[in-house]
């Protein structure tokens, strides 16, 4: 028979597990293209994963009915800047061919979007940036489709009839250089110098106003 001591010690074993297993992190990513309810706040994910580069027959004709704004182009003479984009090339979501982003945007500003189409908070906030982006006077905004099935992307973007484009992070390359924080959406403000910051605090955007006034602090240089 225990004595009282060592069950306390039993007891206050089972809960300190208890805790850690609480506090351990936990992905809420559902399946791929499941179809979620939003929640509002950032989701969870355990880091980035390979995907099928976006290509064929129903792919293209996904892309052609949603009327997606082309990827982002040099201009003429542009050449890539220094800074965490440098040398990354990625397909288009839905177009043949690959993106150079650093290149693509050379001294322009812009907004990237990491996003999903199982995530909910993402489900919300891309018609946010759909209305920040069609304004006068905005700076481009490019979506970074992650650990996702292109026609799944592209359906959503149907569905909400977004129109800017975005880029798909088949090796998990641009996760990495912007240093994601495990959760999605994620937003950065790219400069026309090549450097990036990420938004913080690392929320969904709830108004294109919103999204004007952030632009505008971290280009000024005072996030």
């Amino acid at each position: 028979m225990r004595s009282p001591e060592a069950r306390w010690s039993v007891i206050v074993v089972v809960l300190a597990a208890a805790g850690v297993f609480a506090l351990w992190p936990r992905t809420t990513e559902p399946a791929a293209g499941a179809g979620t309810p939003a929640t509002g706040a950032p989701w969870r994910v355990e880091g980035p994963s390979t995907m099928a580069a976006p290509a064929g027959p129903e792919v293209a004709a996904l892309r052609g009915a949603t009327g997606l704004r082309p990827c982002p182009a040099p201009l003429p003479g542009a050449s890539a800047p220094a800074g965490p984009l440098a040398g990354i090339v990625v397909p288009c979501l839905g177009a043949p061919g690959q993106v150079d982003l650093a290149t693509a945007l050379a001294g322009r500003p812009a907004v990237l979007n990491v996003w999903a189409s199982w995530c909910g908070p993402c489900r919300e906030e891309i018609p946010v940036l759909d209305s920040y982006a069609a304004r006068p006077g905005a700076v481009a905004v490019v979506g970074i489709d992650v650990r996702d099935d292109a026609a799944a992307a592209l359906r959503l973007l149907g569905e909400l009839r977004a129109r800017y484009p975005s880029v798909v992070d088949t090796e998990g390359a641009l996760w990495d250089a912007l240093e994601v924080p495990f959760a999605i959406p994620s937003n950065y403000v790219l400069r026309p110098d090549g450097s990036v910051s990420r938004v913080d605090p690392p929320l969904p955007f709830r108004s294109p106003d919103e999204i004007d006034r952030t632009v505008r602090r971290y280009l000024d240089g005072t996030p």
